[in-house]
């Protein structure tokens, strides 16, 4: 089924699968092809990725590196459509890290994501998270 062929936020909803199907397959490409050229990740710590090749080096040194073997967990809080080209999610996510059953408390994070309808679907524009205790 085509992008075109499903309700918006349907649409939405299977781009952050595929997120997170690109991540359970530690797939830097596949992961950063998710995200338009010129996307920003903002990170804990201050970290800012500036646009799509950045995010793509950042991954794929974390596959090969403590993320290897990870998952990510994201759960979609609310999914809000702004026109018919802009969606901005808001969800709980964490990384669950090769032989872990479930992600530790302190790993556990709200992101928020902004993602826009291209010529060939949707794609994330921006994504942000922090600690929940933060």
């Amino acid at each position: 089924m085509t992008e075109t062929t499903i309700a918006p936020v349907a649409a939405v909803r299977q781009l952050l699968q595929e997120v997170v199907a690109a991540w359970a397959a530690n797939d830097a490409d596949a992961f950063a092809d998710l995200y338009t050229e010129d996307a920003a990740v903002i990170l804990p710590g201050g970290v800012y990725h500036r646009d799509r090749e950045q995010i793509r080096g950042f991954m794929r040194a974390a596959f090969d590196g403590p993320f290897k073997g990870s998952k990510s967990v994201d759960t979609q809080e609310s999914v809000r459509l702004i026109g018919d080209d802009v969606a901005v999610v808001v969800s709980l996510s964490g990384i669950r890290l090769a032989g872990e059953e479930e992600v530790p408390a302190e790993r556990m994070r709200r992101a928020s994501w902004v993602l826009a309808r291209k010529a060939d679907g949707w794609l994330v524009e921006s994504y942000h998270n922090c600690a929940l205790n933060a």
